[in-house]
């Protein structure tokens, strides 16, 4: 059955969604048609979600809370995040998720990184950030640090994002690790340290974490700065942003100048799209005849992303 899939969002001209999900979904021998909705107002989003005629869609910035909003059911992946990067259609109902930090973990631990033990820090109080501390926490770090620019609505943020994982946690049966070396989802929940803190507090935590994570919309722009003071950062730190699309943003570059191991969100954007592709297949009941490898490698190919 020909089914359409589209990615919601503004301004999203310059995705390469549309490359990879149709070069999957060719590959699988599926029928269906993976195209961008470039919508301006919320109105318009919001309209488009209520119409519901499409099997899945993936909604970027600035529509993850709406699409939150939108869902009948969320996963815990959404619910901790307060927005979902994915809805799905099942019969008339639509149901969200957030694959934002699983692909961003599943990306760095790609190109080596362990998360265990590890300091996180992740700049940002948005969907993508808590999907981003939430998955770290989830992969083993035991430090994770949300950092933003005002400190109380950062500690507001991340409160709340704490008092949700506890209820979902404690609210039934320990769900097990989804993937070898991680932690179950309680054991996530009680291990980590959650801090918070704001840009001019956090200087001292910024330069000391082993991973820094800039989960905020700065870098978008070509001439957007860095979320902070690069010249905090050392040698042998991990720093990542979640944007990509235009070249080396003021961050990447600033942390390469500073001796750090430093990438871009291409790795994250094929890593959340895998996990999607898996997610809709499975909703869909359509088998998926790849490997996560040869999916991700499919889709960083189609996307010309030269990855790890």
């Amino acid at each position: 059955m020909s089914e359409h899939l589209y990615l919601l969002g503004h301004p999203v001209v310059h995705s390469k969604s549309p490359a990879m999900y149709n070069a999957v979904y060719e590959r699988l021998g599926l029928p269906w048609r993976y195209e961008l909705a470039d919508l301006a107002s919320e109105d318009e989003a919001r309209a488009f979600l209520a119409a519901g005629d499409f099997l899945s869609v993936n909604i970027t910035t600035p529509y993850k809370p709406l699409a939150f909003e939108a869902a009948a059911h969320t996963a815990a992946s959404a619910k901790l995040a307060r927005g979902a990067n994915v809805l799905v259609r099942k019969k008339d109902a639509l149901i969200g998720f957030n694959t934002d930090g699983q692909g961003c973990a599943a990306y760095l631990e790609r190109t080596g990184f362990s998360f265990a033990g590890k300091r996180v820090a992740v700049c940002g109080t948005g969907p993508t950030a808590l999907s981003i501390l939430h998955a770290s926490a989830v992969a083993g770090a035991d430090v994770c640090l949300l950092v933003g620019r005002d400190k109380e609505r950062t500690r507001g943020v991340l409160e709340g994002y704490v008092e949700r994982f506890g209820l979902l946690a404690n609210a039934t049966i320990d769900l097990p690790a989804a993937s070898p070396h991680h932690r179950s989802f309680r054991t996530a929940y009680e291990r980590p340290t959650f801090k918070f803190g704001s840009y001019a507090t956090s200087s001292k935590a910024l330069g000391s974490a082993d991973l820094v994570v800039n989960a905020t919309p700065l870098g978008m722009c070509a001439d957007d700065p860095a979320p902070f003071d690069t010249s905090l950062l050392r040698p042998g730190q991990t720093v990542f942003d979640a944007v990509y699309g235009h070249g080396e943003t003021a961050l990447v570059r600033g942390a390469r100048e500073a001796g750090c191991t430093a990438f871009d969100g291409a790795g994250m954007l094929v890593g959340q799209a895998v996990a999607t592709v898996g997610i809709v297949c499975d909703l869909a009941e359509v088998e998926v005849s790849a490997s996560h490898d040869e999916l991700f490698s499919l889709m960083a190919e189609a996307a010309g992303f030269d990855l790890p």
